[in-house]
């Protein structure tokens, strides 16, 4: 059964239309006796066997598809190569390799090639905008010029390349929560923690654990008095920034402007990542947390629109990241702020949280609502000087 539906695939559209009207117009002849049918029932039975030997001769290859580099930012190129090896033992015949390149296809001739012999060719892939570019599979076609039969053979996996948005540069986002024994250290002096800072003296009260015994007996050894040092420490916190950007296309008054988000919302992501923060993304169906500053940025790539809402997101987000310690909501003009405050209510009260709302046709300027500050953005470049003014 396998082996019929594989013979079956071999017929392109055209061979089965050829097939059809030669069946046809036979079966008309037989039936009225028209000679002219049976003329061109035979006609179509000589294009069918003339198509037939294009088919002969074996393909083994070896096809490496390369991209460099997969990832970029949007308006760079891409340079793509194919690299076909003969690694049959005897002559290749010439065949067609194709190679999909997002709505295209590249269609390159490779002739007759000797055992170990080798084809290249190369290509520029260029990127105007966000997304992801699926490159591939790789494909040898063997068949007739008319394409009434075809054998391919794919030998690649589909590749992608994941383009990201234009960014703006950001300063640092400071620390985040006093909740966790890793991460960054901050200027709050503290009795416990994993950052050491100095010694002082002992007063009533203090943990006689974090008595430091051989200072403490340095120091009465040299003075002769009783003294007992403990150790101080710096706090620390867990630095992980989540970001929740609205899918639903109500939200934006046009696709511009979401992409303008998608920016605002990488931008942050690479600040994050460079304060050594964790970073969780999630926007609709697309989700990602981690340290790698690529899986957020990745996940920026591949976001779309949808029907999920802020809301849902939020809510998606806190089981993503449980200990996120910032949160960023990207909004667009007509994202409804009801619906970002009950995105925000989903996150502990300790999360320090910040709405962001895309608005070209507004002002650039930080309001407060509900206790929820809001950053009317109406250029992301605008972006740096309202979160730096909002962090303070």
């Amino acid at each position: 059964m396998e082996r019929v539906k594989e013979l079956l695939t071999i017929v392109r559209p055209t061979g089965w239309l050829v097939l059809g009207i030669g069946a046809g117009a036979a079966y008309v002849a037989a039936l009225a006796g028209w000679r002219e049918m049976a003329v061109l029932a035979a006609a179509c039975l000589l294009l069918l066997a003339l198509a037939a030997p294009f088919l002969l001769g074996r393909t083994s290859v070896d096809v490496d598809l390369r991209l460099e580099p997969e990832r970029v930012a949007a308006g760079d190129s891409v340079a793509a190569g194919v690299l076909v090896r003969n690694v049959a033992s005897g002559r290749l015949l010439p065949t067609t390799l194709e190679v999909p390149v997002g709505s295209s296809t590249h269609r390159y001739g490779i002739g007759s090639l000797p055992a170990g012999g080798v084809h290249e060719e190369s290509f520029t892939i260029r990127t105007e905008r966000r997304g992801v570019i699926r490159v591939g599979p790789a494909t040898t076609r063997r068949g007739d010029p008319i394409g009434i039969f075809s054998r391919d053979m794919v030998w690649t996996p589909v590749r992608e390349v994941l383009v990201r948005p234009p960014m703006v540069p950001l300063d640092s986002l400071g620390a985040g929560l006093l909740r966790d024994l890793e991460g960054v250290s901050t200027d709050a002096v503290s009795q416990s923690d994993l950052a050491f800072h100095a010694l002082r003296e002992y007063v009533p009260g203090d943990d006689l654990r974090h008595i430091h015994w051989r200072s403490s007996a340095k120091v009465m050894a040299s003075t002769g008095e009783s003294s007992l040092l403990v150790r101080q420490y710096l706090d620390t916190r867990r630095s992980h920034a989540a970001l929740v950007v609205d899918d639903q296309r109500g939200s934006w008054s046009n696709d511009e402007v979401f992409e303008e988000a998608m920016s605002v919302a990488a931008s942050i992501a690479v600040r994050a990542v460079l304060d050594e923060f964790d970073v969780s993304f999630v926007c609709g169906e697309t989700a990602s947390t981690g340290s790698d500053g690529h899986l957020a940025l990745d996940a920026v790539c591949r976001a779309d629109f949808g029907d999920t809402g802020i809301v849902a997101a939020s809510r998606r987000a806190t089981a993503v990241a449980p200990d996120c310690s910032l949160l960023f909501l990207v909004g667009g003009r007509d994202t409804s702020f009801t619906d970002m405050l009950r995105g925000s209510a989903a996150f502990p009260p300790e999360v320090r949280r910040f709405a962001v709302v895309l608005d070209p046709e507004g002002t650039s300027r930080v309001t407060e609502t509900g206790g929820l500050p809001v950053l009317h953005l109406a250029a992301k470049e605008d972006l740096g000087g309202l979160l730096l003014w909002s962090l303070r």
